[in-house]
C-alpha cells in the first residue's frame, strides 16, 4: 500500500524535520505552478522520471531546479545512466505510488532501495535555505531544507547523487 500524504508528514515529523507544507489548486506543469511562487519563497523543483531506454537496471528520478534547461539525453549522460527514455504512468505509479503530475521525490518512500536512482541538481541542493516539493500530491507543497530531504531520502536507502549541471 503507497504512502499517503499525511503518513509522509508525520513521518517527517517524528523525525524531527522542518517541513511547512501549503495546500493549493492541483498543478500539473512548472508553468501552472509559477502562480504560487509569492507564496512559497526558496528553490522550486521539476522532476522527471527515466527508465533505462533497454529496460535493464533501476529507473532514474532526477530532481531538478525548476527553471533548469537539459535534454533527456545530457542528463542521462550527466548522470552516467545510459540511453534513458520516460517512464510510463503505470510504472510511475507502481514503482513511486504518484501519478503523473505529482511527480516528487517524497516517491521514494514507496520504492525499495535500489529500484531507482536519485539524483538532485547539486545547484538546488545547496543553493537554497529552503525548496519545495510535493508531498505525493500536486494539491500541495512542502517546503524544507534540502539537506533534511537528502537526509531523510538516504535513511530510507535512497541517497542521491548530486548533479553538476552547468
Amino acid at each position: 500500500m503507497a504512502e499517503t500524504p499525511e503518513g509522509l508528514l508525520a513521518r517527517l515529523a517524528a523525525a524531527g524535520i522542518a517541513a511547512e507544507t501549503r495546500h493549493h489548486p492541483p498543478v500539473f506543469t512548472v508553468a501552472e505552478s509559477r502562480d504560487l511562487r509569492g507564496e512559497l519563497p526558496g528553490g522550486h523543483t521539476k522532476n522527471l522520471f527515466l527508465k533505462p531506454a533497454k529496460g535493464e537496471g533501476p529507473f532514474l528520478l532526477a530532481t531538478l531546479e525548476e527553471e533548469r534547461q537539459v535534454s533527456i539525453n545530457a542528463l542521462a549522460r550527466i548522470a552516467d545512466a545510459g540511453k534513458v527514455r520516460m517512464a510510463s504512468a503505470e510504472e510511475l505509479m507502481a514503482t513511486l505510488g504518484v501519478p503523473p503530475g505529482s511527480v516528487t521525490p517524497f516517491g521514494l518512500v514507496n520504492a525499495a532501495p535500489g529500484s531507482v536512482r536519485f539524483v538532485m541538481d547539486r545547484h538546488l541542493a545547496e543553493g537554497f535555505d529552503r525548496i519545495w516539493v510535493h508531498p505525493l500530491t500536486n494539491a500541495a507543497s512542502t517546503g524544507l531544507a534540502p539537506a533534511d530531504l537528502l537526509g531523510f531520502l538516504a535513511g530510507l536507502g535512497h541517497p542521491a547523487t548530486l548533479l553538476d549541471l552547468g
